[in-house]
């Protein structure tokens, strides 16, 4: 969208002339448009520029969610076309072909489809992120695995045995025509699917690749073991890694373009197993980022007692949860909140996930000594104003964060425990003494994703009263309480979940947790006064989601523990 659209938006005062710089330098740094910008950092929301953009432009708006589109209509313009410009036909009525688009300014696209079509074009407008689906769902063509596989396998044979490979076969190998379509497939696939993350794992008799999608691992395909050497050794060209190295584990990433021109990185991870390189692949979409704090999953007291922390000047607020549950999107939200021309931010992490403009930004390197506690020693001496540490995991390290969090900054960090009180005897444990830990420490929140029920084939069903009780849900309630599940379908691939959202237990450290802690009282002792003085446990947050028909009770059970 153009620099038009955001004067629009600053004259109607939907946007601060601010706020609209920082949309365009956003940008600029990244690609892609003006309004999915101004939504990513939390200016606008979806539906308040679709509205404002319909009443503008006098175009109806139209909800494709719930829009059921003909697929020979859907296809009337080329999957290049919908893609770059991000429109879908919907409805055609005689010559007018009505295409849905998130951008009514752009009357280029009309003249261009025109003229691919033959047909006169009406826009109506649908939210970008709704388009994407669309089109994805329309123009997505299932892989076919086993087609690739069988071209491969004719092609092949074991290429040595572990101890006596040859490299030159295996560069040679892993160049050739078959295992590029097969790892190009694997890749594509994976960004498609949503998948977080791909694994592939050599084992003595099979081999096979695995994508965790919505915080679960599904087996997606089981190549011929022939091909485990060609396929580790392609991915490790492609994350500039030594193949001949097989013997210690290897870190590199891969960006690649894809199809809509969003760019994806690929986190790789090399490890070397028994029978061969067990690879992992994180995949971090820019584009899925979500940095706006209301649409995260908190409620209403803890996104206030969130939001009063991460403002105060100085002080520690720190996230804990285990790996993949969402604390670098958590800690990166704040960190765009917080990121404002006056305010000197950096950050150290291992590694740096995303690029956030505005944010000075240090990658970690163990082996040259750049390690958290020296990243942190220099940021003291660079005038900063909030500091951002990857993870506190051993006693220098929060030995600094807590005199810089006592001396006048603001730290935010991660911490690996289970629950938001059990953080305190951590930090206890690494030798900080307890009155440096009552106060600097102003805030922790502690987070764990679960499934959502799929919205498109979710029904009520009957579960035991038991069950209920057994989970945290009074007598009172049970008799009310409609719970959901998902039966299957086409859009959450059968599972009856599709996407995840977080559940939060935000301690905030009062009066009488500082006696507490001070009086060295255990993490029980903590987490009683905390739910006396008004904590929500992850268990009760969980609850509230399963009220809401948002999750289902299986999940509640699986993600988090019983109060």
């Amino acid at each position: 969208m153009t620099s038009r659209l955001g004067e629009l938006l600053v004259k109607e005062n939907l946007i601060t002339t601010d706020q609209l710089k920082k949309a365009i330098e956003e940008q600029k740094a990244e690609g892609g448009r003006l309004g999915s910008s101004l939504t990513k950092l939390g200016f606008v929301t979806d539906e308040e520029l679709l509205t404002f953009l319909s009443k503008q432009y006098n175009v109806p708006v139209i909800n494709l969610d719930e829009f059921d589109i003909d697929k020979e209509i859907a296809r009337k313009i080329p999957e290049n076309i919908a893609k770059k410009h991000l429109v879908i036909p919907v409805n055609q009525t005689g010559a007018t072909l009505i295409v849905a688009t998130s951008d009514p300014t752009n009357l280029a696209v009309i003249d261009e489809i025109k003229f691919l079509t033959g047909y006169n074009v009406e826009f109506v407008a649908a939210t970008e992120g709704a388009l994407k689906k669309a089109i994805e769902k329309f123009f997505e063509i299932s892989t076919d695995y086993q087609g690739i596989l069988d071209e491969a396998a004719e092609e092949y044979e074991v290429i040595g045995e572990e101890d006596n490979i040859d490299i030159k076969s295996l560069e040679k190998a892993s160049e050739e025509a078959p295992v590029i379509k097969l790892v190009n497939s694997i890749l594509n696939d994976a960004i498609k699917r949503g998948a977080s993350d791909i694994h592939v794992e050599p084992y003595e008799k099979s081999f096979r690749v695995r994508f965790r999608i919505d915080g679960m691992l599904y087996e997606i395909m089981k190549p011929p073991v022939s091909l485990k050497n060609a396929i580790s050794s392609r991915l490790k060209i492609m994350a500039k890694l030594d193949i001949a190295e097989r013997r210690r584990p290897q870190d590199g990433r891969i960006k690649i373009r894809y199809a809509d021109g969003k760019d994806i990185d690929f986190r790789v991870s090399v490890l070397p197993t028994l029978f061969g390189e067990k690879i992992v692949l994180r995949l971090l979409d820019k584009s899925n980022l979500q940095l706006d704090m209301t649409k995260l999953g908190f409620n209403e007291k803890q996104l206030k007692d969130f939001k009063d922390a991460v403002h105060k000047p100085y002080g520690m607020v720190l996230v804990t949860g285990p790996t993949g549950s969402g604390k670098t999107t958590t800690l990166y939200s704040a960190l765009s909140e917080l990121n404002q021309i006056s305010k000197n931010v950096s950050t150290a992490e291992d590694p740096v996930e995303y690029n956030i403009p505005g944010v000075n930004q240090v990658q970690m390197h163990e082996e040259i000594g750049l390690n958290f506690a020296a990243a942190l020693r220099s940021f003291l001496r660079q005038d900063p104003n909030i500091i951002m540490v990857g993870e506190i995991r051993d006693y220098e390290t929060a030995e600094i964060a807590v005199k810089a969090a006592l001396t006048g900054h603001l730290v935010l960090s991660t911490i690996h425990t289970n629950d938001a009180p059990s953080t305190i005897n951590r930090l206890l444990n690494m030798g900080i003494e307890p009155f440096l830990v009552a106060s600097s420490v102003h805030a922790i929140l502690a987070q764990r994703l679960v499934r959502k029920t799929c919205e498109k084939c979710k029904e009520e069903i009957d579960i035991e009263k038991k069950a209920l009780l057994d989970i945290g849900i009074s007598e009172s309630e049970v008799a009310k309480i409609k719970v959901y599940k998902g039966k299957g379908c086409t859009t959450c691939n059968n599972t009856g979940y599709k996407g995840r959202i977080a559940v939060y237990e935000i301690l905030t450290i009062g009066e009488e947790i500082r006696e507490l802690i001070l009086a060295g009282a255990s993490a029980n002792e903590i987490k009683k006064e905390a739910m006396r003085v008004g904590m929500m446990t992850m268990r009760q947050s969980s609850i509230e989601l399963l009220r809401k028909g948002l999750t289902t009770v299986d999940e509640v059970v699986r993600v988090t523990a019983k109060d």
